[in-house]
């Protein structure tokens, strides 16, 4: 067994590293979830994330995964039989179109090659030809954690409202809050599914449902059964501060800490910082000779980038000797991408020097794998983070 020294450096796409503050405001003993004291808590932390969505409307706060919350969007607002809308963007789209045929949903997948974003023309070309519109809603993956590739939700919305189609519009950005631009109320989204454990730099366990009115009103009208993920159950529940079930008490003591650090930064810096470690982890794969797996310009994520190995070498095993010479783990390569690639996480509690580190980990890794690469990617990325100024500088936060 090797001994290393030193943290332990966790660059996947999520779980992400957890700040000590954020553990140490879990830190604290069982609170009754009843009570006046914790009523407080609740409504600090739903005054919160709302922040952090950008929207006045409803955010459900799960005890949940994002699988649970990508659940509770699907049986709060449809039913068997309904026709949806989604594309093939990576393993997390495909893992969402499993859950909706589980519930008996009519899915329309337009297929992806996992190197680009959705299909926006052929989004446009399938709810033109919809003129009876039976698809009831279009599910759409914002930042693909898979592959490293965004999709905008807004020109989604465009496309719904240039062609007066009424179907929902429900996100997966479960690793894009807190970590890219997003704009709950502003963009039009009708449901914003999000996890805790990627750019809100918690533990896994909190799931989130933000709800437009139009969403709210649909579910009220859908027979559907649910309990546990009922919307209105907890919204009638959440104006006493509590939850209908037993919430998870420490996690949203985590949460209203993660959310202080993230507005102490500014979002808009901290969407400024995620861009900038992208930019500079691609200088790197440039310089290295490397792909990257999105292959798409503009659409490449803030939070991630997906690196695709030379042909006849496993990504998998590079990973095992960059875990057991330096002690960081990176990210898979997950479905049919399996060994291919390996996924480097910059998102989170995260700053230059942690992804000088992983950078460097990676390119001596290289060396010691026998990966096929020119040297230079360090300095490369290097270079990209000295220049602090002009767009890339961070600017101040607003109080």
């Amino acid at each position: 067994m090797t001994v290393h020294t030193g943290r332990h450096f966790l660059q996947i796409p999520g779980p992400t590293n957890v700040p000590d503050r954020v553990l140490r405001a879990m830190d604290m003993p069982t609170m009754d979830h009843r009570g006046p004291e914790f009523a407080v808590l609740g409504f600090e932390v739903m005054a919160a994330i709302q922040r952090v969505y950008r929207t006045k409307q409803p955010v459900i706060i799960y005890p949940s995964s994002g699988t649970g919350a990508w659940e509770a969007a699907i049986v709060n607002t449809l039913q068997p039989g309904d026709k949806v809308l989604m594309c093939e963007t990576g393993q997390f789209a495909v893992l969402w179109r499993g859950i909706a045929e589980k519930f008996k949903l009519d899915v329309d997948f337009i297929p992806g090659d996992w190197r680009h974003g959705a299909d926006l023309e052929q989004v446009e070309a399938r709810l033109s030809a919809d003129k009876a519109h039976k698809i009831k809603a279009v599910m759409i993956v914002h930042n693909e954690t898979s592959t490293g590739c965004v999709t905008y939700p807004q020109e989604v919305r465009k496309i719904l409202d240039n062609v007066k189609h009424p179907a929902l519009l429900m996100v997966d950005t479960i690793s894009g809050l807190g970590s890219l631009e997003y704009e709950h109320d502003a963009w039009g989204i009708d449901v914003s599914v999000a996890g805790s454990q990627k750019g809100l730099m918690l533990p896994p366990g909190l799931g989130f449902n933000a709800i437009s009115e139009k969403a709210l009103a649909v579910a009220k009208a859908n027979p559907a059964m649910r309990s546990y993920w009922d919307w209105h159950e907890v919204i009638a529940i959440n104006k006493a501060g509590t939850w209908p079930y037993t919430p998870a008490t420490n996690l949203l003591m985590g949460l209203k800490e993660a959310v202080k650090m993230l507005e102490e930064e500014g979002l808009e810096n901290v969407f400024a910082r995620h861009k900038r470690h992208s930019a500079a982890t691609r200088a790197a794969l440039k310089a290295w000779g490397l792909e990257t797996q999105c292959q798409e310009q503009g659409a490449h994520s803030p939070a991630l980038t997906g690196v695709v190995m030379p042909e006849g070498h496993d990504a998998d095993q590079f990973r095992k000797v960059v875990l057991e010479s330096f002690d960081m783990s990176l990210g898979t390569g997950l479905n049919k991408v399996k060994g291919k690639m390996f996924r480097i996480g910059h998102l989170g509690h995260f700053n230059d020097l942690m992804l000088m580190g992983t950078l460097a980990g990676v390119e001596m890794g290289f060396d010691l794998a026998k990966v096929p690469h020119r040297a230079g990617g360090v300095n490369a990325a290097m270079d990209v983070l000295k220049k602090r100024d002009g767009a890339m500088a961070p600017k101040a936060a607003v109080a």
